[in-house]
């Protein structure tokens, strides 16, 4: 083979093929048509006489050849990122979207300054911010390649997923400025007011709950939302009360709120950055990252 002959990126567009198994899912990695990816492929078949992704049923599968060459090309092109990584990277040419699996609390907290710093450093990497639908679905979505970072509470994973805890939060306890539980806040005026309560899936009760239970009280939860978005507004309107992640009362929203510390201890929680540890050479994925856990410990 002339070597000559042989563009670079036309293995780092294999490489993302022999992952997926996929030409959308490739593609949508890459930031490319699919067209174009299905025209590398049909380039990559050439190179090397091969299929390379054959069609089995409604899916496609590796041949033999394709999966003898996963493990000898993704060293080469790690050879290679760790070349070009010896310098300055060269941002200005990086062309990829990043998605992001994200409740609505931190990605309201990172994302303004993560696209400010993206615009300065990485003009051509596009963040897509997907919707939060719990830890499984996230895990199952990094190891499909349908995400590539995710950022909750996420609880252990395989080895095949990076995990790292970025920081502690803790909680607050919201309400309307002027609210009659305000003055001299105790537990017992924390309890005799509704509270409003964040589920994606409609709990009605949560860890808070088993803890008061525990100490022979209760609390009437009279509202809950899917999103941490739609509650300042409504306890601007109302008279209800919101135990809420510090980080989600930002400078913003606390407008016409009181915001108070918790009337008993209340444990806080991790938050986690993961990906799947195929993308761990992805310098795309590594700065965007990167960024993201600064993001958040400067809150």
């Amino acid at each position: 083979m002339n070597l000559r002959a042989l563009d670079l990126n036309l293995l780092v567009v294999l490489d993302a093929l022999l992952d997926e198994a996929h030409v959308t899912r490739a593609a949508q990695r890459l930031a490319m048509s699919q067209p174009a990816t299905s025209s590398a492929l049909d380039r990559c078949r050439h190179v090397f006489k091969d299929p390379l992704l054959e069609r089995i049923g409604s899916g496609m599968r590796l041949t033999p050849r394709a999966l003898a060459l996963k493990g000898p090309l993704k060293a080469v092109l790690a050879g290679v990122s760790g070349i070009v990584d010896a310098g300055d990277q060269a941002w200005t040419q990086v062309r990829q979207s990043v998605r992001l699996l994200c409740s609505d609390s931190p990605a309201l907290a990172v994302v303004i300054g993560l696209h400010q710093r993206l615009r300065e450093s990485a003009p051509n990497i596009d963040l897509v911010v997907m919707p939060w639908r719990g830890a499984e679905d996230a895990q199952a979505r990094l190891a499909r390649s349908e995400a590539d970072l995710a950022v909750s509470v996420l609880p252990s994973l395989g080895e095949e997923f990076r995990r790292i805890e970025v920081l502690q939060e803790s909680y607050l306890v919201a309400m309307r400025k002027g609210h009659p539980a305000a003055r001299k806040f105790d537990l017992a005026k924390w309890l005799t007011w509704p509270h409003v309560m964040v589920s994606g899936r409609g709990d009605t009760r949560g860890a808070v709950d088993e803890q008061l239970q525990a100490m022979g009280l209760s609390r009437r939860v009279g509202v809950v939302l899917p999103s941490f978005l739609m509650v300042p507004p409504l306890l601007r309107r109302s008279d209800m009360i919101a135990l809420l992640p510090g980080r989600c009362v930002t400078a913003d929203q606390r407008e016409g709120l009181a915001v108070l510390e918790p009337p008993l201890p209340v444990q806080g929680f991790p938050l986690h950055l993961a990906w799947h540890a195929r993308r761990d050479k992805d310098p795309a994925i590594r700065h965007v990252a990167q960024l993201i856990r600064e993001e958040l410990l400067a809150l």
